[in-house]
């Protein structure tokens, strides 16, 4: 297994590994030869995996020309990884190694993993950067492999590389369903000159649920953020739910429209731009950011673990 041909064949390739020694074969080169060329060079990668690949690189005596980063800490929220990851080398030649989705990493964040692979596809596009993203195939559940395939042009795994019959990352943007809001959670129809009411709701269920009050104020900014963009672009109005479960305080937002860019919150907004940092605010802030697309509208909902600040 060589990652030799993944820089000349796709931006953006998932790598299927079974075992450390495939894992090692594919993306030290990878890493190896961006340092060689001049490329920034980043590893993003859980706790165990980055430091079996920064040991090596300390091996082999390039380890202080990559920038590493646990991807456990920049990437709980999968909506972060773009600001945090990308950023910095997007408009420049690059290589990074971006482990996203592992054996571990709870459920509930799997859809905003997806949803990250796909859109990467569209941010990359006429970029000199390029992305190889680690699948532990022999651990990872078969449809995880299969959304893999989906959401990448390119595939490296024991054959080699090839390109990927399944590519259709617009698919895999509406392809995961979203349970409803539970009964027992609180809603409240909000409208223009309402948005006191929505924030006056979450910060009382936030403190209910055992948040500091410094993230009591996070969750009313967050949902001042959703709820005003559903406002403007969703209809004049948003539906707000808000519900607490396994640790977690669930603030959803529903509303009549379409998000017009999916890249929103995820594009470097220009530093003279007044407006287009909402979405980037809301995953800075939030513990996990999920949007999904329905028949007749749009979901986002912000989650805030209790342990946060607590």
């Amino acid at each position: 297994m060589t990652a030799e041909n993944v820089t000349a064949a796709a931006a953006h390739t998932a790598l299927l590994y079974r075992g450390t020694a495939e894992y090692l074969a594919a993306v030290l080169p990878f890493v190896r030869d961006g340092v060689a060329v001049g490329d920034a060079v980043t590893v993003a990668a859980p706790a165990a995996n980055l430091a079996v690949l920064r040991a090596a690189g300390i091996a082999e005596g390039f380890a202080d020309q990559v920038r590493w980063l646990d991807m456990e800490e920049v990437g709980g929220n999968p909506g972060r990884i773009v600001p945090a990851v990308l950023h910095p080398v997007l408009d420049r030649p690059a290589r990074v190694v971006t482990e996203v989705v592992w054996p571990r990493r709870p459920s509930a964040q799997y859809q905003s993993c997806v949803r990250h692979e796909a859109l990467a596809n569209r941010l990359l596009d006429g970029r000199t950067l390029r992305l190889l993203c680690p699948y532990d195939a022999a651990a990872l559940d078969h449809s995880v492999l299969a959304d893999a395939l989906v959401t990448h042009p390119g595939v490296l795994d024991q054959a080699g590389y090839r390109a990927s019959d399944a590519y259709a990352p617009e698919a895999a943007l509406v392809g995961h369903d979203q349970a409803p809001a539970p009964t027992k959670a609180r809603s409240l129809l909000v409208g223009v000159g309402e948005l006191g009411a929505a924030r006056a709701l979450v910060s009382t269920e936030a403190r209910a649920h055992g948040l500091a009050e410094q993230r009591v104020g996070d969750v009313a900014l967050v949902i001042t953020e959703l709820v005003t963009n559903s406002i403007e672009h969703g209809g004049g109005q948003a539906t707000l739910s808000v519900w607490a479960v396994d640790g977690e305080l669930v603030c959803q937002v529903r509303d009549g429209g379409k998000l017009a860019d999916p890249l929103a919150g995820l594009r470097p907004a220009p530093v003279d731009q007044a407006h287009g940092r909402g979405l980037l605010l809301v995953h800075t802030l939030a513990d996990l950011v999920t949007i999904h697309a329905t028949g007749d509208g749009t979901v986002v909902r912000a989650h805030f673990t209790r342990s946060t600040g607590a």
